[in-house]
């Protein structure tokens, strides 16, 4: 699964990169970011992308209310078409997210150790998303979920599943509401290339979705 991550970048270095319009007011530096809370994500039309900001926590259009949104902060990749969640979505609201690095805790003896996964490179990255619309009487919400897969050598001796990270090449096909070739956007839902991405252990401190400081991301052994 993938439960918290960062995005410390700041967003006209995040423009640059990934070639968006942003019109929704600052971004700040998050170093813990957690379910429930609104996140950085963008939107395609086929002609531009649009970076918008959005609960995560799927709630689908049907839903009778928000609670739903707490079971539905991950969608795996295997079925995704076929699940009355997220098939509709799969089809035409599909999403970049956006981070830098992601969460995982490994099992050991002494208790759970967070580690933080990133790319060798250090540059920011996109989770593949999915996003829904919903209303009931005067409320409405724009929420999103994170896309997992099966791991990859960095990962997997952590953890047994990962957030699918899409290849800036996919990008324009995932965002594009009219592509709806399922089976070649399923093809996309795979492990990163290893090599690609590094780790390291981190504080525990970074348990509690209540800490928010820049030291969180810091290696174990530099603290």
């Amino acid at each position: 699964m993938c439960g918290r991550f960062t995005l410390t970048e700041t967003i006209e270095k995040l423009q640059l990169l990934f070639e968006f319009e942003y019109a929704e007011g600052e971004v700040l530096p998050r170093y813990n970011i957690a379910p429930s809370q609104n996140i950085l994500t963008i939107l395609g039309d086929g002609k531009q992308r649009i970076g918008r900001q959005m609960k995560w926590g799927l709630v689908p259009y049907w839903a009778k209310d928000e609670k739903i949104a707490y079971k539905m902060i991950n969608a795996r990749a295997e079925g995704i078409d076929s699940k009355p969640s997220f098939k509709a979505p799969f089809k035409s609201k599909r999403c970049l997210i956006l981070a830098d690095g992601f969460y995982e805790w490994k099992k050991t003896e002494e208790g759970k150790q967070p580690y933080r996964f990133i790319m060798k490179d250090d540059k920011p990255f996109a989770f593949a998303g999915i996003w829904d619309s919903w209303h009931k009487g005067e409320n409405s919400l724009t929420s999103c979920t994170i896309i997992t897969t099966g791991p990859n050598e960095v990962t997997e001796d952590v953890h047994d599943r990962m957030p699918v990270i899409l290849k800036e090449s996919d990008f324009e096909d995932w965002l594009n509401p009219c592509f709806n070739d399922t089976e070649y956007l399923k093809s996309l839902l795979e492990p990163y290339p290893a090599e690609k991405m590094d780790k390291y252990p981190v504080s525990n401190k970074v348990n509690s979705p209540k800490n928010e400081l820049a030291e969180l991301i810091s290696p174990l052994n530099s603290l």
